[in-house]
């Protein structure tokens, strides 16, 4: 299988990643994808041919072998890893849509009519919500993979010798498996490397929406203060409007409003007496 292909159009995603996903991708590509094209497709090369059974009976080791291993370890993260990084792919394609969008909208109405994006690659509308999505089914899909392959191999281990007693064997029968010890690393190191992941995705979920939610926190708290200076800017007005209004009922009257006394204690005086 050719993974290049995939390593090129995942590369992309780094641009529109958080330091999280960064983490994330090399992650995959160091310590997963690399790992299983390097050594792991090369352990298990030789799991059928090397499974030997105490029976000369023909078809059992083939039926004990089948038994055992319903699916392929090698199989089964090939196909892990697939699910896993189409997301990604998602993401670097939305962003592809968006800036063709742009672009459209550039020639048909010119540079001066605006802008539909101002920052394609920025994780706003539908593009952060894509994002989100990708995360959730990243981690869903391992999880899954984890949870079956706990299914099938119980505590994600394999012993040295198992029990057989299927047609057409004529009785139980021992059957012995190749590099056992050796396998039980690789399969513990990628599920190891499978829970990172896991974790990786969760926080990278976190920070996006908690820093969702303090942006939404933020721009309502300055929908507020701006409502609470525009009613403050008009009570004032109004106040001032009030004087000016009574100012002027002075000045179209032919009666001179009141005047003080020049002294104003001998008024006091004269009012008391």
């Amino acid at each position: 299988m050719n993974w290049g292909i995939f390593e090129g159009l995942l590369s992309g995603a780094n641009k529109y990643s958080t330091a999280f996903g960064r983490v994330w991708l090399s992650l995959v590509f160091i310590f997963r994808v690399l790992v299983y094209l390097v050594t792991a497709e090369r352990v298990w090369s030789d799991d059928h041919k090397d499974f030997d059974c105490d029976t000369r009976q023909p078809g059992c080791s083939n039926v004990c072998f089948d038994e055992f291993f319903p699916v392929s370890h090698v199989r089964l993260w090939a196909l892990q890893l697939i699910l896993v990084t189409c997301p990604s792919l998602l993401v670097v394609m939305h962003v592809a849509y968006r800036q063709a969008r742009e672009k459209k909208h550039q020639e048909a109405i010119g540079k001066d009519g605006g802008r539909l994006y101002l920052d394609p690659g920025k994780k706003r509308g539908g593009l952060w919500w894509t994002y989100v999505c990708s995360l959730v089914f990243k981690a869903g899909v391992d999880a899954t993979f984890l949870y079956v392959f706990h299914s099938i191999y119980p505590r994600y281990t394999l012993p040295r010798v198992v029990k057989c007693q299927v047609a057409p064997c004529p009785n139980v029968v021992d059957c012995f498996i190749s590099k056992p010890e050796e396998k039980n690393i690789f399969t513990l190191f990628m599920v190891i490397t499978a829970l990172v992941c896991i974790v990786l995705n969760l926080v990278e979920l976190a920070y996006l929406v908690s820093k969702r939610c303090r942006e939404c926190l933020e721009a309502r708290k300055a929908r507020s203060e701006s409502l609470d200076h525009r009613l403050d800017w008009v009570t004032s007005s109004s106040k001032q409007g009030d004087l000016l209004s009574g100012d002027l009922i002075f000045l179209d009257s032919d009666v001179p409003p009141p005047l003080l006394p020049d002294h104003p204690q001998d008024h006091v005086k004269k009012t008391m007496l």
